[in-house]
Parts: C-alpha cells; structure tokens; sequence
C-alpha cells in the first residue's frame, strides 16, 4: 500500500518509461495500490477489461442463491432527509447516496468473478470483487473521453425508455454530472466537448433488465500526458458520478449522511498498456467482512428525489449479471 504523493510518483514513473502497470484508488484516496503485470499473480489480483485479462476462466453453468438484505427504510430515510436538507440549504445540488446490503448467496469471490457478466472486473485478494458497468477515462492517443452513468430505470415499465429520457429527477441528475465531469477534463484537457449525451444501455441482471443513461465527453491531452499520468488521475477524482456536485462539499454531506466506511467502493481502478490506458469506477461491488458478504450499491439524489423510489433503485442495483 502506498501514500498518494508514492502513488503519483509511481504511476509517473511508469507512464514516462512505458511500463504496463494495474492501479487502484479508494473513494477516500487514502489506500492507493499501483502494481507492474508481473506483479499481479503473486498479489492475488484477477482483473478482466476489454483489452486486458490475466484471469483464464473456464465456465460451467452454476445453480445459485442470492439474497438481499438491505438496509431498513426508515434508516435510509434518515440519511435521505440529511441529503435533501443540504440540497434545500444550497449545499449541494446532486450527491450520490450509497449503502451497504448484507448477501446471502453460495458464490465465493472467485465464483462471481468468473461468471459475473461486465466490462470491467476486478478481484483484490480476498477482500472484493468488481464488476462494474462504467468507465472512468479512457486515454487513446492524447484523446481523453470520460462516459459518466447517470439514471436508471426498471426496463420492465411501460414505456421505460421515453419515461427514463423524460424523467425530471433523471434529466437534472444526468446534466449535472455532465457538467462537473467537462469541468474536471477541462482541468487536464483542452477542447472539451460532449460527443454524446444521454443515450440509453441496457444492462442485464440475475434479476430483470435495468436502462441507464450514458453520455461521452472528450477532450485532448499534451503529447506527453503518459509522464503525468498519475497528477492526471488524482485531478479528477473522486468520480463525479458517484460522489456529486459540487465535489468537496458534497464528499463532507457523503460521510455525514452514510455513517459508513465506503472503502475501494466508488473508487477507481485502471490499466496503462503502456501507450493507452482505460479504466473503470468501483461500482457493482460486493466485499468480505469476515465470514459474510456485503453488497455496496447506491444513487443520485437530487432536489425532485422521493425517498421510496431512491430506495427501491438501492436494491435493485443489488445484482449480478450471470454469464
């Protein structure tokens, strides 16, 4: 484990020399890890990403049981209402409220990272498993693009997709994070821009099909942006997504409301090839605290938030999509 300033002079020190390396960061940045490939196996760190696996994973079909047990409402709804009273005070205008809900299941670790279906996964020794559906940055060439995850809706709703892309609530969620996140590459790119904005995905559950809304931001780095690699990261964290606007006031309401410890939950973690690097937020995540398993999941609040439909979006991101 490494201090930030370690941290960044080694994430440096690689992107200058070239050298492949896995890193992650927690929500807190305070338990920064960087490690070379060759180091990976010894650590006991499995990762799979679109252009990078060091995992072989031969598949059977499994039988399993998976059991929420999420925080009681009333709980949730003392957060909740600390979370709104800041948004009335103008304090913040989006925070992204989390929880942890305890597991009941017969999958191990290594059972859900095998067969867990997602773009990004990750398994960290013996202490969590990954498999997130959103990218952080992604950096090709000196092209930097960040594709921020905002609004989710049951697809099984009448009309889902019209009622998500219409949604209020939704629609000032997704704009207020596509601001903040232009505003932090603006602080490492220039031309900024939104290639895209608000376009669906579907995501496929143990459970039922959820929609979530997406939008593409680039911007454009200097030519030598892999020797500041590292100054690059930290710049943009935590991620706005799952932490809101404005950030450092928003982080303060965050530790007030949750009363928990959020870990490498809504943290980072990446791969630098060497010449391009892509990486992903720590959601979807579900961690070992002695003999149980906790799942941590969570979401937007803003100003047009009601309590029971935030609720209800908590458990269903409680989920593992089964390949």
């Amino acid at each position: 484990m490494k201090a930030v300033k370690d941290t960044i002079k080694c994430m440096n020190e690689y992107g200058r020399n070239k050298i492949p390396f896995v890193f992650l960061i927690d929500f807190d940045m305070q338990k920064p890890d960087v490690f070379r490939i060759d180091e990976l196996e010894k650590n006991c760190i499995w990762i799979s990403m679109p252009e990078f696996s060091n995992r072989n994973i031969n598949r059977k079909t499994i039988d399993f049981v998976f059991e929420k047990e999420p925080v009681e409402l009333d709980s949730y709804n003392k957060a909740f209402e600390i979370v709104k009273s800041a948004i009335n005070r103008g304090d913040t205008f989006l925070l992204n409220l989390t929880f942890p809900t305890d597991l009941k299941t017969n999958l191990s670790l290594d059972k859900i990272f095998d067969h867990g279906k997602a773009k990004y996964k990750l398994k960290f020794k013996d202490q969590f498993v990954v498999f997130s559906p959103e990218s952080f940055i992604k950096i090709n060439g000196n092209l930097i693009s960040s594709y921020p995850m905002k609004g989710t809706m049951d697809a099984s709703i009448k009309n889902a997709e019209k009622r998500l892309m219409e949604d209020i609530k939704e629609i000032s969620e997704h704009n207020t994070i596509v601001d903040l996140i232009r505003n932090d590459l603006s602080m490492v790119a220039k031309n900024v821009k939104v290639e895209k904005f608000r376009y669906i995905e579907k995501i496929k559950t143990h459970e039922k099909e959820l929609l979530q809304t997406s939008s593409e931001i680039s911007g454009e780095l200097p030519a030598n942006w892999n020797e500041t690699i590292g100054e690059i990261i930290y710049k943009l964290l935590p991620a706005g997504s799952i932490s809101g606007a404005p950030k450092k006031k928003t982080v303060e309401i965050i530790h007030e409301a949750e009363g928990y410890d959020r870990g490498y939950f809504t943290g980072v973690f990446g791969y630098f090839d060497g010449y391009s690097l892509d990486s992903a937020v720590m959601i979807r995540y579900i961690e070992k605290q002695k003999d149980h398993l906790i799942y941590k999941s969570g979401g937007g609040i803003t100003y047009y938030s009601k309590c029971e439909q935030e609720y209800k979006e908590l458990i269903d991101k409680v989920y593992i999509a089964i390949s």
